[in-house]
Formats: structure tokens, C-alpha cells, sequence
């Protein structure tokens, strides 16, 4: 088994006498898709925003590549190649497509968002931008204001954004929430073919998007890892079909 390339050990997190995540630990292997997933309330967000770095643990580490980053902040866990992309949308909606992913490319290279000069018309920026786009089939759409989008493509920008900072470990919090049946097809397309080029930790809760993408499944329930291993296992384990897959010990 190669190192891994994140490795989560025992992370806690405590709101008053609420335990949001309880001795939390999983890791992730290149090239890997690890999906999180549980009921509402299981600790899924709470735990991608320790991971990312936008929320201290009150105890466990973070390791990637096997150097601690517990104490990071998330800029400086980007910079090193640990990459966020949020449940709800985070793009500049008077921005075109293509602007909004120059300006991600722009912030990875560490320079500061230069307003008055837009980011899209510098080659340096653009020319990564539009082959992101490309990656996930927006090329089309380059010049449309990112408010003009339909959802499922502005969660493909999200997408964009993301890849343009050249991740080697993807956090994707629900990249199919609020998707029809088309898009979400479509969506599962692209992250299946992030398969193999980054390691994905992903919190969903379309199960045919986690079974279809998958190599390893955890599922939390009241903060805690209650089950893991592969998709088959994980369908086959009583504590996970009671706690999330709506099965029976029986079924």
C-alpha cells in the first residue's frame, strides 16, 4: 500500500456538551475517491471544515503527505495542495466563466486579485483558465457571466476554480446538491474522471453517485466512524444500513 496522502487521526470537535466529531480518523490514498457519508447532523461538514482548515479541532492531526498541518491555516494548506470546494457556490456571479477561473489560477500563483485590471486578459492566466474550462466542458460558456449560469454549471465552475489551483487532494462538500437527473449524470462523468489524477475525499448524500465512484466509504453518525471499507462492504454492514442506507439487520 503506497503512504497516505491525508491522513485524519482521531479529530474531535466539541460544540458545548455536543460532540460534532468524536475521535474521527480515516485517510485518503492517491488517486483515490474516500466518499464521507451520514444522516444530517453526523459531523460531515464539521469534519471537511477541520480538514480544509477553517475550523481548529480540539484535538487529533492532519497529516498530508506525512507532514502535520493541524495548525495551518487553510491558504497555506491550499498552497500545498490541499483544495476545498464548498456545498454552496463560491464564485463571483458579474464575472464571466472564464474570469472566475483566471482569478483562481491567479490566487495560486499568490498574487492579489487586481480588480480594475480583469485577470481574464492576462495570457499567464488565461490560457489555464480556458484549459480547465475545457476539462470540464464549459469551453462554450467562457464568456457568460457566472450569475447567468444554470446550477449544475456553476458547480462545474466551482469545479474549474478548484482544479485551477492544482490540487493533490480534493475536499468536495455535496458537488451534486440540488441537481436534476441530467447534470447529476454529467457530474459524476467529470469526478469519475478526476479518478486516478488526485485523491477526492467526498461528503454526498446521492448514494448512486457514491457507489458509483467510490473505492472507500466511511459513515459517521453523531460524530462518530461507525463503518468503512469498500462500497460492497459497506452496503453489507449492519450498522451502516440501520444508521444511513435505510435497511434493516434483515434486508
Amino acid at each position: 500500500m503506497p503512504e497516505p496522502l491525508l491522513d485524519i487521526r482521531g479529530l474531535c470537535k466539541r460544540f458545548g456538551g455536543l460532540r460534532a466529531t468524536d475521535d474521527v480518523s480515516l485517510t485518503l490514498f492517491p488517486g483515490e475517491i474516500h466518499a464521507v457519508i451520514g444522516p444530517n447532523g453526523a459531523g460531515k461538514t464539521t469534519l471537511i471544515a477541520q480538514i480544509a482548515g477553517e475550523l481548529a479541532p480540539d484535538s487529533g492531526q492532519v497529516l498530508l503527505d506525512g507532514a502535520e498541518i493541524t495548525r495551518l491555516s487553510s491558504a497555506a494548506r491550499a498552497a500545498r495542495g490541499l483544495v476545498r470546494s464548498f456545498q454552496i457556490t463560491s464564485v463571483f456571479p458579474d464575472f464571466s466563466a472564464l474570469d472566475n477561473v483566471a482569478l483562481a489560477v491567479q490566487a495560486h500563483a499568490g498574487h492579489s486579485f487586481r480588480f480594475w485590471r480583469p485577470a481574464a486578459r492576462d495570457p499567464a492566466l488565461r490560457e489555464p483558465a480556458r484549459a480547465r474550462l475545457a476539462e470540464m466542458g464549459l469551453a462554450a460558456r467562457a464568456d457568460v457571466p457566472a450569475g447567468a449560469l444554470s446550477h449544475g454549471e456553476r458547480r462545474t465552475l466551482e469545479l474549474a476554480m478548484a482544479l485551477a489551483a492544482a490540487p493533490r487532494a480534493l475536499l468536495l462538500d455535496e458537488p451534486l446538491a440540488g441537481m436534476g437527473p441530467e447534470e447529476s449524470a454529467q457530474m459524476i462523468r467529470l469526478l469519475a474522471g478526476l479518478k486516478g489524477r488526485f485523491g477526492v475525499l467526498l461528503v454526498e448524500h446521492d448514494m448512486d453517485a457514491v457507489f458509483a465512484l467510490a473505492d472507500r466509504v466511511s459513515v459517521l453518525e453523531y460524530g462518530r466512524v461507525i463503518a468503512a471499507g469498500t462500497p460492497e462492504e459497506v452496503r453489507r454492514d449492519p450498522l451502516a444500513r440501520a444508521a444511513y442506507l435505510g435497511e434493516d439487520e434483515a434486508a
